[in-house]
C-alpha cells in the first residue's frame, strides 16, 4: 500500500485558508504593535472584542471579495487585488464601527500602520499558499474504476473544480472493451494492475465510476473490498462531483434518482419556513423602501438610455408550476421578441446600453421585492423560467421540472455560481445548482449565497 502523504479535501484548504488570514493578520499586529509606535490596536485579553470583531471582518468581506475561491486563490496573480480590497474594506468597517472597535487615533500613521498590517499579513500568507501549499506534494491523487463513457467528462469536472484533485490513472472495467480513453493526463490500466498502479502512483482514494454493476467481476470486487481494509477510502462517482462541484449530477443519474437525490428536511420544516418568509418580508420591505432612492436615477436613464415603458411584466413559473407575472425594470428594446421567445445571451444585441449596466448591477431585479412580498417568490431560491422554455427543457433535461418544488427566488445558488442560461447546456449546469440547493437548504446555505450575491454585485457580474 502506498505511503501516506500530506493531502487536503475541497472544504478542508478553505478552513485552512480562513484560520491562516487570521492568525497571520493577528501574529502581524501583535509584532507591529510591540516594535513600532502602534497604539491604536493591542492585542491583550481586555480587548478580546477587537480581536472577535476584526476576525469577522476579515471573514466576511474575504468571502465577499471571493478570497476563498480554491480556483482564484491558487493563483496569486489574481488574488493580491481580492486581497487589497478585502484588506481596505475590513480596515475601512473596523474604523466605522468605534462602539465595538478601539477610539479612532489622532494620528493618521497608526491607520496606516493598521491597514499595512492587515494586508502585507494575508498578503504573504498567500504567496506561500500558491508556492508551497498548491504544489504535487499536496495533491489528492485519485484512480477511478469504471468504463471509458463519460469518464472525460467526470476528469474535466474534477480538474475544474478542484485544481489539487489529481485522477492518476483510469481502471477499465468494461467486459468487453471499446476504444480507449486517451486522455494525456490519465493513463488507462486493467483491473490486475490496480495493486501496483496505487503503490507505484500513491494514490490515496479510489472512485467508482461505473455504470453497470455487472462490469465490476468478482475479481475486481474482491480487489476493492481488500484495499478498503487496508485503509483505501472508496467513493462512488456522484458522491464525489457533489462534494466537488456543489451540484447534482443529473446527467449521470439514472431513474433511482431518489437514491441520490433525497429532500432536505428543511423544505418540510416549518420553524425555519417561518422565520424564511418572515426574513423575506423584511428584507423585500427593506429593499423596497431602499430602491425608492434610485427611481429618479432610474427613470432619467430610462429616459435617455431606454427610451420607451419603465416595467416589464412576464409569465413565469412558480412554485408547483404555478405561473405568475413577474416584474422587472425593462432592459431590453421594446419590439426584443416580436417574432416570439429567444434566449437572451451574454452581450446581448437587444439589451440597451443603460439595461446593460442594470443587469451587472442587477438593479433591474429591484421590483421584484413585489413579487417576494405577495408570497409569488422568496429571495432565494431557483430564478423563475418562462413556461416556453420550462416546457422546452423538460423535455431533454432529466428533473428539470424537480426544481418547482420550492418557490423561485431573487437570487440563488445557480445565480452566484455559474454564467447566465443562454443554452441548453447552461441550463443543466444552473439545474444542477437548483437542485443541490434544494437537497442541502439550510440557514447557512442561504447565508453563503447572500453573501456570494454581494460579490456578485460589487464586482457587475449580473447578467
Amino acid at each position: 500500500m502506498p505511503k501516506s502523504s500530506i493531502h487536503f479535501n475541497i472544504s478542508e484548504r478553505k478552513v485552512l485558508l480562513r484560520i491562516v488570514d487570521i492568525l497571520f493578520v493577528l501574529m502581524v499586529l501583535y509584532v507591529v504593535g510591540h516594535l513600532f509606535e502602534f497604539s491604536y490596536f493591542y492585542i491583550t485579553q481586555e480587548n478580546c472584542t477587537w480581536i472577535l470583531v476584526l476576525i469577522l471582518y476579515i471573514s466576511i468581506f474575504g468571502s465577499i471579495f471571493e478570497l476563498y475561491d480554491l480556483q482564484k486563490s491558487s493563483k496569486f496573480d489574481k488574488v493580491w487585488i481580492n486581497v487589497l480590497l478585502t484588506s481596505s474594506a475590513t480596515v475601512l468597517f473596523y474604523m466605522l464601527t468605534p462602539y465595538l472597535t478601539p477610539v479612532l487615533p489622532a494620528n493618521r500613521l497608526q491607520i496606516v500602520y493598521f491597514f499595512l498590517s492587515v494586508f502585507v499579513a494575508i498578503l504573504i500568507w498567500r504567496f506561500a499558499y500558491t508556492h508551497f501549499i498548491f504544489s504535487p506534494r499536496f495533491y489528492k491523487k485519485v484512480l477511478l474504476v469504471g468504463e471509458t463513457s463519460n469518464i472525460r467528462a467526470i476528469i474535466e469536472t474534477f480538474k475544474d473544480a478542484d485544481p489539487n484533485y489529481k485522477v492518476m490513472g483510469f481502471i477499465n472495467c468494461e467486459l468487453k472493451k471499446g476504444e480507449k480513453l486517451n486522455h494525456k493526463d490519465v493513463v488507462e490500466y486493467q483491473p490486475k494492475h490496480i495493486f501496483k498502479v496505487i503503490k507505484d502512483e500513491n494514490v490515496s482514494e479510489v472512485v467508482i465510476a461505473s455504470y453497470n454493476s455487472e462490469n465490476i467481476t468478482p475479481t475486481l470486487y474482491k480487489d476493492l473490498i481488500t484495499l478498503l481494509e487496508r485503509g483505501i477510502p472508496i467513493k462512488e462517482y456522484t458522491q464525489v462531483y457533489e462534494e466537488l462541484t456543489q451540484r447534482i449530477p443529473v446527467q449521470f443519474v439514472g431513474k433511482d434518482f431518489y437514491k441520490y437525490f433525497p429532500f432536505s428536511r428543511t423544505n418540510q420544516n416549518k420553524m425555519y419556513l417561518f422565520f424564511y418568509r418572515l426574513f423575506d418580508i423584511l428584507i423585500s420591505v427593506l429593499g423596497g423602501v431602499f430602491s425608492v432612492l434610485f427611481v429618479p436615477f432610474i427613470l432619467l436613464g430610462n429616459l435617455l438610455g431606454n427610451r420607451g415603458p419603465l416595467f416589464y411584466v412576464q409569465e413565469r413559473i412558480g412554485k408547483n408550476g404555478k405561473v405568475f407575472k413577474i416584474i422587472k425594470y425593462r432592459t431590453m428594446v421594446t419590439d426584443a421578441e416580436k417574432n416570439g421567445a429567444v434566449w437572451a445571451e451574454k452581450n446581448d444585441s437587444r439589451i440597451t446600453p443603460f439595461g446593460k449596466f442594470m443587469r451587472s448591477s442587477r438593479i433591474d431585479e429591484m421590483p421584484q421585492f413585489i413579487n417576494v412580498l405577495k408570497g409569488e417568490m422568496s429571495l432565494i431560491g431557483p430564478r423563475p423560467e418562462r413556461p416556453y422554455f420550462v416546457k422546452e427543457l423538460s423535455e431533454v433535461l432529466p428533473f428539470y421540472e424537480t426544481r418547482h418544488i420550492i418557490k423561485p427566488g431573487l437570487t440563488g445558488w445557480a445565480q452566484v455560481k455559474t454564467r447566465y442560461g443562454s443554452s441548453v447546456d447552461d441550463s443543466l449546469l444552473k439545474l444542477q445548482h437548483d437542485l443541490y440547493y434544494i437537497k442541502h437548504r439550510s440557514f447557512a446555505l442561504d447565508v453563503n449565497i447572500l453573501v456570494k450575491t454581494l460579490s456578485t454585485v460589487i464586482f457587475f457580474r449580473g447578467q
